[in-house]
């Protein structure tokens, strides 16, 4: 525990920390990267295809390391996980950023797809998480951030299979978070709302063959997301920092303003229904 105390002391005496960073070719992951740039810290981004943030390299120089990493690639992940940190000598934020929305309702989808995308959005993001504990369980300190969404509360129709990633990925962290607290590392989930990012791009979408039935449907939820207020994504890296510079970040951070309204009035309603059939639950205690 000393030992842990002594490294935790030495971190925050240190004033740049090293970020390692998956899907930074662009949405928050590119934005989060520049910031940290900007910001005298050195950054280990990856992506898929290196081309795709081959400026990066080029304008920040030393204070970056470009790495090709498809998430899914579980030996990839853990060859670049241990790449950055030979590179850099330490990790003190691991965030995990790669994922993609399957779009399509729960009969249009195949099992194919949403397993393609729970290879990206939940296996690749443990196998990032167990590529890098035991590095920042040697270090004793560090702070793994994990980019969700506010729709790890609530769910939409026709998108419900990310949703469901989503919660899962959640789930996931906050019980990482209780078992690794005892090695002075930190979980934090980041949960942004809709932000004018390329999420809604086809390099970020995968789209489920329509069936007819839904069409009409779909078009009306499709048009409702036309006129959804969108945040500013430049506008979210101060909150980051804020979370990483703390010595006791909360477990999760919503970004944009219209989350908490949103997600009070679902867990409002789910209250209701459970306290409305508590005396049915609790005569089935036996």
């Amino acid at each position: 525990m000393e030992h842990q105390q002594e490294n935790q002391s030495n971190l925050n005496s240190t004033a740049h920390k090293v970020w390692f960073i998956t899907g930074t070719s662009r949405g928050f992951g590119r934005v989060w990267a520049t910031a940290a740039l900007e910001r005298g810290d050195k950054v280990a981004a990856t992506a898929r295809n290196l081309s795709s943030i081959a400026d990066l390299q080029e304008k920040y120089k030393e204070n970056i390391l470009t790495l090709e990493l498809d998430v899914t690639n579980h030996d990839q992940v853990e060859k670049a996980v241990k790449r950055a940190h030979e590179h850099f000598g330490k990790l003190d934020i691991v965030l995990n950023n790669a994922g993609y929305s399957l779009v399509g309702t729960v009969e249009e989808a195949t099992i194919d797809q949403v397993k393609a995308m729970y290879d990206t959005n939940i296996f690749g993001a443990v196998a990032v998480i167990q590529a890098a504990l035991p590095i920042l369980r040697k270090q004793g300190y560090g702070h793994i951030l994990g980019t969700s969404s506010n729709l790890g509360h609530v769910v939409l129709p026709v998108i419900g299979y990310y949703a469901s990633s989503k919660w899962a990925f959640e789930a996931i962290h906050e019980s990482l978070a209780e078992e690794v607290k005892p090695f002075g590392i930190k979980v934090t989930i980041i949960e942004p709302g809709a932000y004018a990012t390329e999420f809604g791009s086809q390099e970020s979408l995968k789209f489920a063959d329509g069936l007819d039935i839904y069409t009409d449907f779909k078009a009306t939820f499709f048009e409702g997301l036309q006129h959804m207020e969108r945040g500013n994504p430049d506008a979210t890296p101060d909150a980051i920092f804020k979370i990483v510079d703390m010595e006791n970040p909360p477990l999760r951070l919503s970004l944009g303003s219209h989350n908490l309204a949103w997600v009070r009035k679902a867990y409002a309603e789910r209250m209701a229904s459970w306290e409305e059939w508590e005396s049915v639950s609790n005569a089935a205690q036996g």
